[in-house]
């Protein structure tokens, strides 16, 4: 994995945002038009949705480092590893749909790309296998970076994620002898511990999703 690239590109855009604000005024003109389940302090919202949105971006290299790693430590590297790099191509080498989107506000559309993408490998591994390749629950975030994109846009990064997806991990993929072996470390306590240090990223960060209505209402 490229990860210093990918480091490279995230600090160029950070650099960008200091120079611009460009995220800020979107996430400013976000605040009153946020999907009523999305829960934000009662101060500060700005900066809680922006540092989320910084958050979450920056996390990428490291998640799709460390799933690499986890993949080659399992045996299972020749499986993931290309997954992966198609993720980390959508930084370095974003398709065509993301032309014009520039700094910080660009680079979520990309992360959300990513983020999804590793989602769909762990929802895979849970459809054969009962459990995922990594115990990394981004769902949350993903939903609340989807709703901060936008749709239509956002299904489109969808139907990109599931186009890079098919193919690469089908029903094959699953029955080699290294995938079968991994199943019986993923309960290893060893393996959980790893992942230990990966929290909700929205609840670490403040920005909860409240999916009960009547709750929400209340």
């Amino acid at each position: 994995m490229n990860t210093p690239a990918l480091h490279q590109l995230i600090q160029r855009a950070q650099q960008h945002e200091a120079s611009s604000a460009q995220l800020a005024r979107q996430m400013d003109a976000q605040l009153s038009r946020l999907h009523p389940a999305i829960r934000l302090p009662s101060t500060d919202g700005l900066g809680v949705l922006s540092r989320f949105v910084v958050a979450y971006i920056e996390q990428v290299p490291e998640v799709l480092e460390a799933a690499h790693q986890v993949a080659r430590e399992a045996g299972i590297e020749a499986q993931i590893k290309p997954v992966l790099k198609v993720a980390e191509q959508f930084f370095l080498q974003p398709p065509a749909l993301m032309a014009g989107h520039e700094g910080l506000e660009g680079l979520l559309d990309e992360a959300y790309l990513a983020h999804r993408l590793v989602e769909e490998v762990n929802d895979r591994y849970i459809k054969h296998l009962g459990q995922p390749l990594i115990p990394l629950d981004t769902t949350v975030a993903n939903l609340i970076a989807h709703q901060l994109i936008g749709e239509p846009f956002a299904n489109q990064l969808d139907e990109a994620v599931h186009h890079a997806v098919d193919g690469m991990l089908d029903d094959a993929s699953f029955a080699q002898d290294s995938v079968q072996a991994y199943r019986e470390r993923l309960s290893d306590p060893h393996t959980e511990a790893a992942w230990q240090r990966w929290p909700c990223l929205s609840r670490q960060l403040g920005v909860e999703l409240q999916l009960d209505e009547s709750r929400a209402a209340s």
